[in-house]
């Protein structure tokens, strides 16, 4: 054996020894522990900014330069909180880069438009100026990683103070693109099919399918599950009051909300008056749970009302559907009966060429605990608030939106509780450019100013 390759041989023992010693040593590095940060923004510079953006957010950099932001931690959270973003879409929308607003904030951020894969739809088919989810060409943050910033921002986004459960980051998982595809069928529930069906060019299609549920005994639904293709404005699942002597709608009858000439088909009007809100999502795939022990009552022999909307603004015919599905539990597993939270102000004019704010109280009667809110408005809208009215937290925010398309789904855990004689108040923007008075319709064009929600007493 040569001298150089015992040589080669030695050295190639002393690397992977030293390998072998750093892996070692960066195990047992206290340095890698969360304990080091005293902060909650100390652990988002340390585990998230530290290694995922100072590659190309330091000073000098030209990513930098574009951005105009730096993220290292001299100078990190000055710049991100309270300050304007760079971009000049986000700048005219309004966005700024972190605020310290709490909940109004987070639908505000710059920050959070920018790596919340989770709604990466949202983001590239509604904001085609933000440019591109960070980090750049890289996986996406954790959903532990990402929900710690979300709470983070929530707290008010403070440079001090450790308010933000680090255990939060325990969830490694990361988002993976959904794509459209039929649901699993429930193994207790029932589930819903829109078949596909046709929307022309430029044109709202707002269609209804009624389907009998056939069941003998009352239903408790647990959760709900959404899939629609997208271009989908929303997805509603309707129900008929128990005591309503009419005939139903044809079972399986595709009925349009307009006619081929685009007026309304009164037909189909007619049967929108009776309607119950059961549950709807304006999201692409949504699954949501009731609270551990509340469900939603559907009497016997029931039938639920699909609505499908759909705007598509493109030039080409697209193709709708959708799968819904209904979880169910026994009856002996519900503690509470939910009840439907259905809050509509169809009462309004909005100017041509001008900003309005209109506001609406609505008052209980009754001890509520509210555990669900989603807000329903079109294409003029900006903002949607809610703030309770009256008790301990009189006047607080608890739902923000400033997207029409994609408003949050909230779920309040703990639920809001309001005594009777508190209540909640609709704080609604719209921003008028066209040539015409707004009122309330149906069309994406139209404008709506609703509150839907859910809640046990």
């Amino acid at each position: 054996m040569g001298k150089s390759h015992l040589m080669k041989k030695s050295l190639l023992v002393l690397v992977t020894a030293w390998i072998l010693l750093g892996c070692q040593k960066d195990k047992e590095n206290p340095e890698d522990s969360l304990d080091q940060y005293a902060t909650t923004y100390e652990v988002i510079q340390g585990t998230i900014w530290d290694q995922f953006c100072i590659s190309c957010h330091y000073a000098g950099s030209s990513f930098a330069r574009q951005s105009n932001l730096v993220l290292t931690a001299d100078v990190s959270y000055n710049q991100l909180v309270n300050r304007p973003p760079d971009n000049s879409s986000a700048l005219e929308d309004g966005l700024i880069l972190v605020g310290d607003q709490g909940l109004e904030s987070l639908y505000s951020s710059f920050l959070w438009e920018k790596i919340n894969v989770l709604d990466q739809e949202h983001f590239y088919s509604d904001h085609p100026g933000y440019g591109s989810l960070m980090p750049l060409g890289g996986d996406p943050l954790t959903n532990g990683q990402l929900e710690y910033i979300r709470q983070w921002i929530l707290a008010g986004a403070p440079q001090d103070g450790n308010l933000v459960d680090r255990m939060v980051l325990n969830d490694t998982s990361k988002f993976i693109s959904p794509t459209f595809k039929p649901l699993d069928i429930p193994e207790s529930g029932v589930q819903f099919h829109v078949e596909t069906f046709d929307i022309q060019a430029n044109s709202d299609r707002e269609i209804f399918i009624y389907e009998p549920l056939e069941n003998e005994e009352p239903l408790y639904i647990s959760s709900y599950e959404i899939a629609m293709k997208s271009g989908s404005h929303h997805f509603i699942l309707y129900s008929f009051p128990e005591s309503l002597n009419i005939n139903k709608p044809a079972s399986g009858a595709i009925r349009d909300v307009y006619t081929s000439s685009g007026e309304y088909n009164f037909g189909t009007l007619f049967f929108m008056q009776y309607h119950e809100f059961i549950a709807g999502t304006q999201v692409p795939t949504l699954r949501y749970n009731y609270p551990k022990g509340v469900a939603l009552k559907v009497p016997a022999n029931a039938g639920f009302d699909l609505n499908s909307h759909y705007a598509n603004r493109k030039n080409e015919t697209i193709k709708g559907e959708v799968y819904a599905n209904i979880h169910t539990i026994p009856e002996d597993e519900v503690e509470h009966l939910a009840q439907i939270l259905n809050l509509s102000n169809d009462d309004f004019s909005l100017p041509a060429n001008q900003v309005t704010t209109l506001e609406k109280t609505y008052t209980f009667s009754g001890e509520r605990h509210i555990f669900q809110l989603w807000s329903h408005a079109h294409e003029h809208n900006t903002e949607f608030k809610v703030f309770v009215v009256g008790g301990e937290r009189n006047e607080e925010l608890i739902y923000y939106s400033n997207d029409w398309e994609h408003p949050p789904i909230l779920q309040l855990d703990p639920p809001l509780h309001l005594q009777a004689g508190e209540g909640l108040r609709l704080e609604a923007t719209y921003d008028n450019w066209e040539s015409r008075t707004l009122t309330f319709g149906l069309r994406s064009t139209d404008e709506m100013m609703i509150l839907f929600g859910a809640y046990y007493e």
